[in-house]
């Protein structure tokens, strides 16, 4: 029979982990192996169930201020947390994900709907509208001095993609491009025809919905 002390060993997420399998760990479970210990005052389960409160209460808004509001989380276990959220993100978005409309898109980027600041994002697609990458390009107001087209089709040219869709959003909730909104798009659409990399479209994000270039007949 075991003892009392193997028994709580064998309960623990890490050595439950390697016995049944990572599909047998309760959420709060996987957080604590990737957090590894607690802190002073706080074990590792207990706090490991705080972060995942949070994760169900606010997940699309979650950021390192939110996470170091928790009685416990320093910077450091915080930033790991957000590492492991973005590139278990990135992958997903690999997974052959085809953009087909404006809405897609806004599926895929909402979540800066709710930003503070202006985030510009790029993403490259190959030949069959498959997203390749989807990269943050620059954060700040958005203007042509900011917004380069060597920062912007760098990168498509290194993925070899057939096209791209460029995206920012407004913190202000107006969805209506500004003038400059309109001459960044203008000069990247001619980048993108000698590069040989067509500017599928730009999208103007908000919490409260979209607005598309293309669809909006300005692209």
């Amino acid at each position: 029979m075991k003892t009392i002390n193997e028994l709580y060993k064998e309960d623990k997420p890490r050595e439950k982990l390697l016995k049944k399998g990572v599909e047998a760990l309760a959420d709060y479970e996987l957080m604590a192996v990737l957090l590894g210990s607690g802190t002073q005052g706080k074990d590792v389960l207990k706090l490991s169930k705080e972060i995942i409160r949070l994760f169900e209460s606010s997940f699309d808004t979650l950021d390192i201020t939110a996470l170091t509001d928790i009685h416990g989380m320093g910077r450091a276990k915080a930033s790991q947390i957000l590492s492991a959220i973005e590139l278990s993100r990135r992958y997903l978005i690999k997974q052959n994900t085809k953009i087909t409309s404006a809405d897609a898109v806004h599926e895929e980027l909402k979540i800066y709907g709710s930003k503070k600041q202006e985030y510009f994002i790029a993403i490259t697609l190959d030949g069959a509208s498959h997203i390749i990458e989807k990269r943050i390009i620059s954060i700040g107001t958005l203007n042509q001095s900011l917004v380069h087209p060597r920062e912007v089709f760098a990168d498509a040219v290194s993925d070899r993609a057939a096209g791209i869709i460029i995206a920012h959003n407004h913190p202000s909730g107006q969805l209506q491009a500004s003038h400059e909104d309109k001459m960044v798009t203008a000069r990247l659409k001619e980048v993108g025809k000698i590069m040989g990399i067509e500017l599928l479209d730009h999208i103007i994000i908000t919490k409260n919905g979209y607005l598309s270039f293309r669809e909006e007949g300005m692209l």
